[in-house]
C-alpha cells in the first residue's frame, strides 16, 4: 500500500466524523507533509510522540484537526503521484489548484513544500497530491 494515501484518507475519514484529532504511524515523509499542512492551516497542531508498548516502544504522530464554522477545514483531496505513477514537474509548470483556493504538496530536493514555497524557491519535484 501506499503509506502517504492512507495518512490522507484517516485525515478525511477522522474529519467527516468531526474527530478532533488523529494519531498516525511515524515517518519522516509524513511529519514533513502534516508540517506543511499545518503552516498551509489546514490542521492545528502536529506533534511527534512515543508511546510504550510491553515489549517495545512505537513512534506516532499526533495531529489535530482544524474547523471553521463551515465544516472542516480539508474540503478535499487529490492524490497525483503513485508508487505505479510518479508524477514530475518543473518549478515552471506548477500552477495554481482550484483558482488559488488550495494546493499541492511537492517533494522537491529541499525537503516536502507546498507549491508556493516550491515556486517562489524555483524548485520542481514529485508532485505528491492536491488539497482544498
Amino acid at each position: 500500500m501506499y503509506p502517504i494515501s492512507d495518512m490522507l484518507v484517516q485525515i478525511m475519514n477522522a474529519q467527516a466524523v468531526n474527530k478532533e484529532s488523529v494519531t498516525l504511524p511515524f515517518s519522516k515523509m509524513k511529519l514533513d507533509i502534516a508540517n506543511v499542512l499545518k503552516t498551509s492551516n489546514y490542521l492545528t497542531e502536529v506533534e511527534r510522540k512515543k508511546r510504550k508498548t510491553k515489549k517495545s516502544e512505537q513512534e506516532l504522530i499526533f495531529v489535530a484537526l482544524k474547523y471553521d464554522e463551515h465544516g472542516p477545514a480539508i474540503s478535499g483531496i487529490k492524490l497525483i503521484s503513485r508508487p505505479s505513477r510518479r508524477m514530475y514537474i518543473k518549478a515552471s509548470q506548477i500552477k495554481p489548484v482550484r483558482s488559488g483556493y488550495g494546493m499541492s504538496v511537492i517533494s522537491t530536493p529541499k525537503g516536502v513544500m507546498s507549491s508556493k514555497e516550491a515556486r517562489k524557491h524555483k524548485l520542481g519535484g514529485e508532485v505528491l497530491f492536491e488539497i482544498w
